[in-house]
């Protein structure tokens, strides 16, 4: 079952990345030779009638691609030039190149909104409810019901920064910053305490938030736009702590990694699955959107370079770019893979 739910969470985030650049494609008049889920040998493919597309499913579940005419540097003498990518207004280009990310977007929002009706949506808020005895928060100048700010100076605005920010420092002496029920604001150092947790240790530092659940359509609707947003945040700052040596690549997940979080949300239930995919779908859109090479950013940063300066980058030049950023990212994904199997062996 795990991995039946593995191919359904990243053939989905996938498919409507890619389904993204197609639709776009195909409005835009652009050829389109192939739509392919997977990555690897074909296991089957098939036509539409009057439809110059081929559809294929492949081997491999971790990745996809839309084939255009005119994307690349050689042109096809076979397809006319109006169906050409590069002869396309700058407008639809763009679009077509970040189709993708903004459906991954949307699907994401839509997934948040099913899980908040479903199962209500969590309170965000950082104000403490508990204080355990048994850990050295608890004889601190922090109570139950102060509202947590900031964690070494950074804001954190709800319990997503909050979580965050604790990993980062993960087994550290932290100051906390609190704003007291009397509105005073002070700074405190807390220390966590290690504890064994599932034969592993942990760093816990013995508090609890608040954990109330709200019903409704209008809750669900706001925890579907906000939760993204929240996501992107947090990404955002995943970044700048993997660029700044806060984090190291052993904290990032690969395919292999995924594989083993979707094994562990299904036993949580099929309404976690659709969070992992949602989760996902603003983490593939998000990275999709980096101005690097081999991304959907770095192709849409060379169109904002042609629109800013009226002049088309040499193809040769960025096709030549991209492919040394897909080589480099190939590396990349070799190394994390490497480092989740490590887990899975320790």
């Amino acid at each position: 079952m795990t991995l039946l739910y593995f191919i359904i969470v990243l053939g989905v985030t996938v498919f409507i990345h890619e389904f993204g650049h197609f639709i776009f494609a195909k409005k835009s008049g652009i050829y389109v030779y192939e739509f392919s889920i997977g990555m690897g040998p074909r296991l089957f493919k098939f036509k539409r009638k009057n439809d110059e597309t081929e559809y294929c499913i492949r081997l491999f579940p971790i990745g996809g691609f839309v084939s255009m005419a005119g994307e690349d540097i050689e042109v096809d003498k076979n397809i006319p030039d109006d169906k050409q990518m590069f002869n396309k207004p700058w407008h639809n280009r763009f679009l077509t190149v970040i189709a993708g990310v903004m459906f991954n977007f949307l699907l994401a929002i839509i997934l948040l909104i099913i899980v908040g009706l479903n199962v209500g949506v969590p309170e965000n808020k950082n104000k403490i409810v508990e204080l355990d005895k048994k850990y050295p928060i608890y004889k601190t100048n922090i109570k139950v019901g102060d509202t947590i700010t900031k964690v070494n100076n950074v804001k954190v605005r709800n319990q997503d920064m909050l979580m965050l920010e604790l990993a980062v420092h993960n087994g550290k002496t932290v100051n906390i910053t609190v704003k007291h029920k009397n509105n005073k604001i002070e700074t405190v150092k807390v220390k966590p305490k290690k504890i064994k947790e599932k034969g592993k240790d942990t760093y816990k530092y013995g508090l609890a938030l608040e954990n109330k659940v709200h019903k409704g359509f209008i809750p669900a609707l706001k925890f579907g736009f906000t939760k993204v947003v929240d996501l992107l945040e947090q990404m955002v700052k995943i970044i700048f702590y993997l660029i700044t040596g806060k984090l190291s690549l052993s904290n990032l997940s690969g395919p292999v990694g995924i594989y083993n979080i979707v094994g562990e949300s299904a036993k949580a239930g099929f309404i976690n699955i659709i969070y992992l995919i949602a989760y996902l779908c603003v983490n593939v859109g998000f990275i999709n959107l980096i101005p690097l090479p081999a991304f959907d950013g770095g192709r849409a940063f060379f169109l904002l370079i042609e629109k800013i300066t009226g002049k088309k980058v040499p193809p040769k030049v960025e096709n030549t770019i991209h492919t040394i950023g897909f080589v480099l990212l190939m590396i990349l994904m070799v190394a994390i893979t490497y480092n989740d199997i490590m887990r899975i062996i320790k």
